[in-house]
This record gives structure tokens, C-alpha cells and sequence, in this order.
């Protein structure tokens, strides 16, 4: 693409010079640099009310507009992960430059493309001049690539405090495997990690007699843990798995029985569970081996899945804005980690994420072709048509 088509692409596809001014805010994480301010001008232009909500630290951004029986909900995030080692990469990383066709930068696919395409969307949809007789909210935090306490969380439940409830949510986190639109999320595991601690009691390797070897306590655990029966999963959705991430015992002396040794794991965890029920099962998995133990919980992400084939189909009405645009119908995905969609799904509230490609995600020299921008950025037009007219 030339430097003329790329000065006209930025005129007529204003996601382009969107996305620039977003990544030249270095909003690492929680910091959101003025990331949501701009946002904010923009949509009240537009007409939306917005709110600013501040927590520990964690900006976070509701805009609404309209009343309608439908309300369809923008997410996504203003917060990066660090750029790294910046003489790494091809260009400044908050310089958003456009080389050999691609936007480069922190944010470039994960997500201020996504949120820049969504801004553009919103403007092209409303000056359409097409009937708008349903709810438009935005919800935008800076807390998603950290702990996300305080963000998507924090927005949901201001949600339900108005009375707003979510009947569709599009999450404009990068899906795309090799171009936008071929890969939509409909879902995603959840996740949690735990610190296992075990009891024993200290003694002399030469008289175990006396002493009560905690690693060996923790092996019969770990044996029990490892033979949980999961469930294997299914064409749509992966199964379940515990993986076990650390071993520790103390410091180590060859002639000392260890009293206490803790062990880390992992969940990752099929929409067949809660968390209740995984706690539940884990503990009683425990108690079959000791009663020496102690369980923290740490990270716990919910998993969320939306159906096929149900009335006002959300996944129909995206895959047919994608193969309008694309000439495709995207694979339907619930592979990954988590994501902010766990917060807003429920009962009666359809989750889907799409977004550019993120083969880059996280990595040095982060980059989108502006065509797979400007691409989303149609995509998203036409779903507002169809789900806001």
C-alpha cells in the first residue's frame, strides 16, 4: 500500500488515525493515560452519557445511549502489557507507524485496534441515518492485562446496580489467526491457581520412624490430583486439566526429614464446572489422602460459552457480517486464556469476542496490517445495522 493510499485509507477508515492516537498513549497497565478521555469526547459527541468510574487506581468507562427492548454492549480494554526491550523493536513502541502496510505499536493488535474500530463503527452506524431503537453501551477499562479487579469486574456490576442488562456483547479482543473475521471466540475455559501446603514433621533421615516425611504426604497427594477423572470436552469447547507448576520443600539438608512441603497448580476449566463445584471436588480429592493441608486460592476466572442456534442468534449475525465482508464464515474458537467476556456472560447475555489478528499479541514489534483493521472496522458496521436498526 502506498503512502497516498495510506494517507487516503486514514480519511475515509478513521479506525486507522484512531488506532495512531490510542497507541501514542502509553497506557501500561493500570496507567490509562488519557486513553478513556478521548474516548469519552468522542462518544459524547455522539451523544452518549458517560460515566468515569475510578478504583484503586483502575479507570473504567460506561457510555450509554438510547433505550430500546435490546441492549448490545462494546467492551474492551485501553490498558498494554510493557513493550520490553524498546531497542528491540522496528519503531518506537507508542509511535504507531505505519511501515510496509502494518501499524506498529503496544496496542497495535491487543486491543486499541479493536477499540479504534468500534469508535469508527459507532460514528459510520449513526450518521447512517438508520433507525436506532435499541440500547448502545460502551464498557472500557484499563485493568485487563493485570489482576482485573478492579475493571471489567467493577463496570459489571455498576451494570446491574442501573438495571442494565446485556442481551449481546461483543468483546473487541484480536481473534483472527491469519486475517479478521476468520476466527470468532464464543467462548472461553476458566482458570484458576492454588497454592497446596502439606503438613508433616521434622526428624533425622536416619530414624524416619520418628518423623513424617511431608514430600512423600505430597506424593500420594500429587498421584491423587493427577488421577482426577476430567472431562475430556467436546468439538466446541476443551476439556479440563490440572497442571502442577512448582514443587517446594524448604530449604534443603541431605540428613533432614522435611516437615512441610507446598505445592502449585493450575486449572483450566470447562464450562461443565463452577467454581464451587472444582473447589468442592478438590478438597474431596484431598481428604481422601490427608487432613494435613492447607488450600489458597488464588486468580479465579469463570468460564463462560454461548450457544448456537438459539433465538436472536448473536454468533449468526456476526458470522453473516463477516461473510458479507470477507467472502468467509469464521471458525468459532474457545481456545486461549481468559479474557474480560467472563464478566459480562450470564443467563440471557450472548459473549462473543472478534478482533484483528493476534499472532503478535504481547510480542516485540506488535503489529496489524492496516486492511485487517480497516476490514474490522466494516465488520463492526454492519453487526450494529443488524442488531441496533
Amino acid at each position: 500500500m502506498t503512502t497516498n493510499a495510506l494517507r487516503q485509507s486514514s480519511q475515509v477508515f478513521p479506525s486507522v488515525s484512531y488506532s495512531q492516537a490510542l497507541i501514542r498513549k502509553p497506557s501500561v497497565t493500570p496507567d490509562d493515560q488519557g486513553c478513556q478521555q478521548w474516548l469519552a469526547a468522542k462518544l459524547t459527541a455522539l451523544g452518549f452519557t458517560c460515566q468515569h468510574i475510578e478504583v484503586q487506581g483502575v479507570k473504567n468507562l460506561l457510555a450509554v445511549l438510547g433505550q430500546g427492548e435490546k441492549t448490545l454492549a462494546f467492551a474492551g480494554h485501553t490498558d498494554v502489557v510493557p513493550p520490553g526491550p524498546v531497542d528491540k523493536w522496528r519503531a518506537d513502541p507508542f509511535g504507531a507507524q505505519i511501515i510496509d502496510s502494518e501499524l506498529i505499536g503496544r496496542g497495535a493488535a491487543d486491543m486499541k485496534t479493536g477499540i479504534a474500530a468500534m469508535l469508527a463503527a459507532t460514528e459510520r452506524f449513526l450518521s447512517s441515518g438508520k433507525a436506532f431503537n435499541q440500547r448502545f453501551v460502551w464498557l472500557i477499562t484499563s485493568d485487563e492485562e493485570g489482576e482485573a479487579e478492579h475493571g471489567s469486574k467493577v463496570l459489571s456490576r455498576c451494570l446491574k446496580e442501573q438495571g442494565i442488562h446485556l442481551d449481546y456483547c461483543l468483546v473487541g479482543e484480536p481473534t483472527a489467526t491469519h486475517h479478521t473475521g476468520d476466527t470468532i471466540k464464543v467462548g472461553r475455559r476458566g482458570a484458576i491457581s492454588a497454592r497446596l501446603h502439606v503438613r508433616g514433621k521434622q526428624g533425622h533421615v536416619a530414624y524416619p520412624q520418628y518423623a513424617d516425611n511431608a514430600i512423600h504426604k505430597m506424593g500420594r497427594v500429587l498421584t491423587a490430583l493427577n488421577n482426577i477423572a476430567w472431562d475430556s470436552g467436546s468439538e466446541d469447547f476443551p476439556g479440563t486439566s490440572l497442571q502442577i507448576t512448582h514443587i517446594d520443600s524448604g530449604g534443603f539438608t541431605d540428613n533432614i526429614v522435611p516437615a512441610r512441603c507446598s505445592l502449585c497448580f493450575n486449572i483450566r476449566y470447562s464450562h461443565r464446572y463452577d467454581l464451587a463445584s472444582l473447589q468442592q471436588l478438590l478438597h474431596h480429592t484431598l481428604a481422601q489422602v490427608t487432613g494435613d493441608y492447607e488450600l489458597e486460592w488464588e486468580r479465579p476466572c469463570e468460564p463462560y460459552f454461548t450457544e448456537q442456534g438459539i433465538a436472536d442468534s448473536l454468533i449468526y449475525e456476526v458470522e453473516q457480517a463477516i461473510f458479507h465482508n470477507t467472502g468467509k464464515f469464521p471458525l468459532l474458537s474457545t481456545s486461549g486464556g481468559t479474557s474480560d467476556g467472563r464478566f459480562f456472560a450470564g443467563p440471557g447475555t450472548q459473549v462473543i469476542e472478534l478482533g484483528v489478528p493476534n499472532r503478535t499479541i504481547h510480542q516485540v514489534n506488535e503489529r496489524v496490517h492496516v486492511a485487517d483493521l480497516i476490514a474490522l472496522e466494516d465488520i463492526y458496521t454492519e453487526i450494529l445495522a443488524r442488531l441496533l436498526a
